[in-house]
């Protein structure tokens, strides 16, 4: 499915309407560069899921967790990650086994990352204009 936003709110507004798909144990896998409008959409699935904390990028931290009362969503970074042997000293496999939603970015640094894991969601960022985005969301598996 193809959606063009055309403003930061409406990105977050994509996102917390695609939120309604979602639950616990699945993964999103972000495409998109730099800019292109990752947390804002992860922002949007957290609103969705009630939780207020803000929504920043986890660069520098790895994740970000945004604890809710009933589904945590947990936003990792992998720019500066690329082998299973990274992902699993920073922890991420762990997280599989907590009540939340995995938001990836930078998820093509592990390439068969989608292949090895259940439910998984690929959501494509590119920037199309300053404000304007192109956004396709696929369910992999």
């Amino acid at each position: 499915m193809k959606y063009n936003t055309s403003s930061v709110e409406e990105t977050i507004a994509l996102g917390k309407a695609f939120a309604e798909r979602l639950s616990v144990g699945d993964t999103v896998l972000y495409k998109g560069e730099m800019g292109a409008g990752k947390t804002h959409f992860t922002k949007g699935i957290a609103e969705y899921f009630g939780i207020s904390q803000g929504v920043t990028s986890p660069t520098f931290a790895l994740v970000n967790e945004y604890i809710g009362k009933e589904v945590s969503v947990f936003h990792f970074d992998l720019f500066r990650i690329n082998t299973y042997d990274d992902l699993y000293a920073i922890g991420f496999f762990d997280y599989f086994d907590r009540d939340g939603i995995l938001a990836v970015e930078w998820s093509e640094n592990i390439p068969t990352l989608a292949d090895n894991l259940d439910s998984v969601w690929s959501v494509a960022i590119e920037k199309t204009g300053e404000n304007e985005r192109e956004i396709t969301i696929e369910k992999l598996h």
